[in-house]
């Protein structure tokens, strides 16, 4: 069984702990000895790596993944009409670029296509393409949806019967293609259809339906849900994941503690951050309303989130990337607004992205640590993410991507001493002087 001796680094070992001087030896695909300080680690003709004092930390989990969104960082991805080969090999180069940036796993939180995501999913994990672990997802199964021209809108459920049915249905054909999880769209979306957001689409007796069919299947359940009442509608349901989560009510938050240990919940900040900063066109969406709204939106989850970490409610990064102005190979910016935005020390958005991100996609226990009986999953770091969080931003700052034991990106010796903060820091420094 081949070895591996990493050697002459500060471990992040993905508790929450402060890093600590140490060795990890890695035996086939997991981590067989973690030795702190003083201690050592016989190499027994291990292959040994020297970290020259870099950061070693478990790698990187997206709670949020939409490979099939398709645009990553040096290929954005403008317009529609691709055919799903041309979108099947998109998905894989994202999924290539995501491991590229440290993410050692994803969580999806919808597909353009079931079936080329469990096929991506498969042929990752038997290693004929790179990728993060993946959890997969179905496409994301809206309700009330109505296209007018190049957008769409939506109409709340009290329009429509129940499609019990079809609901039960949708579920398992899922289930049967092989997905993971399956995803409804609770809500409408602002940055969709302006107004909706609070929209309800689904009755209660669909989504009562999709958990009982989720139980007979085997499958998780996703649920896109902005308002206070369809956040506990998905609550009660036993939906797993909850995307947005942007106005609980007090009744809400109360739920959402009730169950913090087997729901999670993802604010997809990033995307809400780019479309304020980054994105010039959307400044011009509806003279100027839906800025107005991002940004009202911003603050309040500013104030929000950090109320919901306090109750100790599981807060994962993963931030809607994949969008043209929010291409996939950004992720890592999550864990920087989960410090500056959400109140989270730099040690707390770590566990959320590693810890907690094994625990989202099943694995805890052998995913999400550096821990003996671990997976391999490993990132060597340029310099101290605890006291510059940005470190992750910039694939150069990642001197070894390990992944299930193999070598992504082999171990690069470190470069000449480097200044405390990063680029990507000094840049954001500077940004907030001017």
């Amino acid at each position: 069984m081949a070895a591996t001796l990493i050697t002459n680094v500060a471990i992040f070992d993905g508790t929450g702990a402060a890093p600590f001087p140490g060795e990890v030896l890695v035996e086939g695909n997991r981590v067989a000895a973690v030795a702190k300080g003083g201690e050592r680690i016989a190499a027994d003709g291990a292959t040994v790596v020297d970290g020259g004092g870099a950061t070693l930390t478990p790698g990187l989990i997206e709670a949020h993944a939409h490979l099939g969104f398709g645009s990553s960082v040096g290929r954005v991805l403008r317009g529609r009409g691709q055919t799903p080969e041309q979108m099947l090999l998109i998905t894989a180069h994202t999924a290539k670029v995501m491991l590229d940036y440290g993410f050692t796993g994803a969580y999806s939180a919808g597909s353009h296509s079931a079936p080329a995501e469990t096929a991506l999913r498969d042929d990752i994990d038997a290693g004929w393409l790179p990728g993060p672990r993946l959890r997969a997802c179905s496409f994301e199964r809206e309700a009330s949806a109505i296209a007018e021209g190049s957008r769409r809108t939506y109409t709340g459920f009290e329009h429509r019967p129940p499609d019990v049915e079809g609901v039960r249905a949708f579920v398992k054909e899922m289930a049967e293609i092989g997905v993971d999880s399956v995803k409804f769209v609770v809500t409408g979306d602002n940055s969709i259809a302006p107004n909706t957001s609070h929209l309800v689409l689904y009755h209660d007796v669909e989504l009562r339906a999709a958990e009982r069919a989720a139980d007979e299947t085997g499958v998780w359940l996703n649920a896109h849900a902005h308002s206070a009442d369809a956040i506990k509608m998905v609550l009660r349901n036993n939906f797993r994941v909850i995307y947005h989560c942007t106005r609980p009510d007090d009744e809400a938050i109360d739920m959402l503690e009730a169950r913090k240990g087997d729901v999670f919940v993802a604010p997809t900040v990033g995307l809400n951050w780019t479309n304020i900063y980054d994105d010039p066109n959307y400044a011009k969406r509806d003279d100027g309303a839906a800025l107005r709204e991002q940004i009202e939106k911003l603050e309040h989850l500013s104030e929000l989130m950090p109320k919901l970490h306090r109750r100790g409610i599981r807060l994962l990064p993963g931030g809607d990337y994949g969008f043209p102005t929010n291409p996939i190979g950004k992720n890592a910016h999550d864990l920087e607004l989960f410090v500056t935005l959400f109140g989270f020390t730099p040690a707390e958005a770590l566990t959320a992205a590693t810890k907690l991100g094994g625990e989202i996609m099943g694995m805890a226990g052998e995913l999400g640590l550096i821990k003996p009986g671990y997976l391999a999953d490993l990132l060597l770091v340029d310099g101290d993410p605890l006291r510059d969080i940005t470190l992750f931003q910039d694939p150069d700052n990642l001197l070894m991507i390990m992944k299930d034991g193999k070598y992504h990106q082999p171990p690069r010796p470190r470069p000449r001493p480097r200044d405390p903060l990063n680029g990507v820091a000094q840049r954001r420094l500077k940004e907030h002087a001017e």
